[in-house]
């Protein structure tokens, strides 16, 4: 059995790493869809689909996942009544979708496809939000994510990207 969970993963945290572990003990592979490929450098997506593909598959390796897992960016294309033919044709064939977002639920529901809620892993620390606003503030961040996220953050310089998207315009 081919799970599907799709996220956008800024930045991948230690409760995506909970959430992947408890989807492998059902399926025998694992798709991870990059949501929202085409976004970067803004304040709610500051990094790209590739830092966010060195961040997931280090992360996994690190963690000793070791299950068939594809890593695949899916842009948006604004359009929900043709998101999951445009998903489905990016992916392998999977037979049940995880997410806790009630759209993407919907849409795959009325596509006929299996849907589960994954876990929650302590999401009130562990949330790109989160996670997000304390690198903004200056406050320890580290500890939510995997070490290697925090090497693919210090090596683009993810921190500093995100301070700068934060200034306001000076005339």
């Amino acid at each position: 059995m081919r799970g599907l969970l799709i996220g956008r993963f800024q930045p991948f945290h230690l409760g995506h790493i909970y959430v992947i572990k408890e989807i492998a003990k059902e399926v025998d592979e694992i798709i991870i869809g990059i949501g929202s490929a085409q976004k970067s450098h803004s304040l709610e997506n500051p990094f790209t689909a590739g830092e966010r593909l060195m961040m997931i598959s280090r992360s996994l390796y690190e963690n000793g996942i070791h299950k068939n897992y594809y890593i695949i960016p899916i842009n948006d294309i604004d359009n929900n009544s043709l998101w999951v033919s445009h998903v489905k044709s990016l992916t392998p064939p999977f037979d049940k979708v995880y997410s806790g977002n009630p759209l993407v639920k919907r849409l795959f529901k009325e596509a006929g496809k299996e849907v589960a809620t994954p876990p929650l892993f302590n999401r009130r620390e562990y949330s790109g939000t989160e996670i997000r606003r304390r690198m903004l503030e200056g406050e320890p961040w580290e500890e939510l994510v995997p070490k290697a996220v925090v090497k693919v953050i210090e090596e683009v310089r993810g921190v500093e990207r995100l301070r700068d998207l934060a200034k306001k315009d000076v005339l």
